[in-house]
């Protein structure tokens, strides 16, 4: 494996607490809540939500065998959404051993918003 590039004035990467209560909505179900959500923001794309493994509904996922690398953040690894005959495949990725730049959503998984519905409020969680 190579080692990871390291981010630079040119190619930026940061991670902040998202600022309020954050839903994961797809196919008319909560995927996942919480007030823990991180934004991560890399060079000039969009942020991208990441919300903590443990605030997900594990059993709606399933685990692909799709892998990619980014060289900033390392592999990812993919899962796709099930539930009501409705499927999303690979609609969500985690860095579970990601590079020291990326190490904060190590735990984290991220939804494309393609498929999922990011609904927030100033609601505790």
């Amino acid at each position: 494996m190579q080692p990871a590039v390291q981010p630079d004035p040119n190619h930026p990467i940061r991670t902040v607490p998202h600022p309020v209560r954050l839903r994961v909505v797809w196919n008319g179900k909560v995927v996942a809540d919480t007030a823990k959500a991180l934004m991560l923001y890399e060079a000039s794309y969009p942020g991208v939500r990441y919300i903590p493994r443990a605030d997900v509904e594990m059993t709606l996922l399933a685990r692909t065998p799709l892998r990619t690398r980014c060289p900033y953040k390392g592999e990812a690894s993919y899962f796709s959404l099930s539930s009501g005959g409705k499927f999303a495949e690979n609609a969500i990725w985690t860095y579970e051993t990601p590079s020291p730049v990326a190490a904060a959503i190590a735990e984290y998984l991220a939804f494309d918003p393609r498929y999922v519905e990011f609904v927030e409020s100033n609601e505790s969680a």
